[in-house]
């Protein structure tokens, strides 16, 4: 790994600046008046509109989605040191990708929106690395970026100019998507000897609260992300208040869920953690839709429940079962909630809340993210299982010290207990 992780990192970087030299300039009056369709001297009110926006985007991608995988005891380095690699690899690529896709040929100008995207496409990448996380190698989640978000760039691509589908805060571009992706890479890169789980596949009662972190940051923004680059006026606004009230009945939902389903009637942190933002998942499609607050409402609570669900049956029969290690349990707050949100707007579409698509663009588009996920997903699965990226064995899941330098001794580690002065800790033997 000592050559091996900085010569992809560095080739890969090199690689971006050539492409960037080559393809993206700045956006100049010119092409802001061919956006916009307007005259007059260079107008830089929008992105200063949307900036705002596209930091709430930007917290959700480097602390949210960070924080939120930093519930295992003893991978906290690696959920959010790797999520910020992955996510500045993600942005620079993802800008070359969509670019090149909606540019027609010519340069890449680069804007308020060309970043926001960008962002978006590094989302998807981040949630399939909660399916893959704590069994792959830095190197494995620099690769799978870049095949991950070539990919997704052509499913979006299709979603959005040939099948003029809707899918404003990308339900099933993104959630659905990245969560399918990942599911499919594990399928290839099962590993029989953690069928039966690992010592380090677990958590302790700070590692938790780590994570909560990253699900309030996440639940905070979330209106922001479905809204961002929605048409500015009514449809931005259905989007952020939709949202807020889908996030706010998932809440209870899925609280009230959690506690019917555990023994006792307590409360499981997993749901806590992660049910609690389906809500903002599922309204995602039909966000900048008149589907009336009530009908936000029904959408999250309809993804609580899913959720919770998914996490207290479905995953253990995923891992048992269908040979699926989903380790953060994507499947449940993405990939469920994401076909959740892809049929509410199937459902909305068929109500008549929206005239600018039809029942058959948004059916097709599902289906297309899903299956192009899958495929995807089992191509890049086969590319990292060639055992060239310095994969960690099965003993060594789910440990940061593989792969960081870490401290000499964690609390929560085996074999040690504090002196009765409490002034250090010592071996115990």
């Amino acid at each position: 790994m000592r050559f091996k992780f900085p010569l992809v990192a560095i080739s890969l970087e090199v690689a971006m600046i050539v492409l960037f030299g080559l393809f993206v300039q700045y956006e100049t009056d010119q092409t802001i008046f061919q956006k916009q369709n307007t005259t007059g001297p260079m107008d830089t009110g929008r992105f200063l509109e949307l900036y705002p926006l596209f930091q709430d985007v930007h917290v959700m991608i480097f602390v949210g989605f960070g924080f939120l995988m930093t519930f295992l005891k003893k991978y906290g380095f690696s959920s959010v040191g790797v999520n910020l690699l992955i996510a500045a690899l993600g942005l620079q690529w993802g800008t070359i990708m969509q670019g090149i896709l909606h540019s027609h040929g010519q340069k890449i100008h680069i804007g308020i929106k060309n970043i926001i995207n960008a962002d978006f496409s590094t989302a998807t990448v981040l949630i399939s690395f909660g399916a893959v996380l704590g069994k792959t190698s830095p190197v494995q989640m620099l690769i799978m970026t870049m095949l991950e978000i070539a990919a997704f760039a052509g499913n979006e691509y299709v979603v959005g100019e040939i099948f003029k589908a809707s899918d404003i805060g990308a339900s099933m571009t993104i959630h659905a998507f990245g969560a399918y992706f990942g599911l499919a890479v594990t399928v290839i890169l099962y590993r029989s000897g953690l069928r039966k789980g690992h010592q380090n596949e677990e958590s302790v009662y700070h590692s938790d609260l780590f994570a909560m972190i990253g699900t309030l940051f996440l639940w905070l923004f979330w209106p922001s992300f479905n809204s961002a680059i929605a048409e500015a006026g009514d449809k931005q606004y259905s989007a952020i208040v939709n949202t807020y009230l889908s996030l706010a009945a998932c809440v209870l939902v899925a609280y009230a869920f959690s506690s019917l389903v555990e023994h006792g009637g307590k409360l499981d942190m997993v749901h806590i953690q992660n049910a609690t933002l389906a809500g903002g998942v599922a309204v995602g499609t039909c966000a900048d839709m008149k589907i009336q607050p009530y009908g936000s409402m029904i959408i999250g609570s309809v993804a609580g429940m899913v959720s919770v669900l998914g996490y207290k049956y479905l995953t253990p029969f995923f891992a048992t079962k269908l040979r699926i290690q989903d380790t953060c349990g994507v499947h449940n707050l993405h990939g469920l909630p994401g076909v959740v949100g892809g049929l509410a707007g199937i459902v909305a579409v068929d109500l008549g809340v929206s005239n600018m698509t039809t029942v058959a663009r948004q059916a097709a588009a599902l289906g297309s993210s899903i299956g192009t996920a899958v495929v995807g997903g089992l191509i890049t699965g086969l590319i990292l299982k060639i055992p060239i990226w310095g994969q960690p064995l099965d003993e060594n899941c789910y440990d940061d010290s593989v792969y960081w330098e870490v401290p000499r001794v964690r609390e929560h580690d085996s074999g040690f207990h504090e002196r009765d002065d409490h002034s250090q800790l010592e071996l115990d033997v």
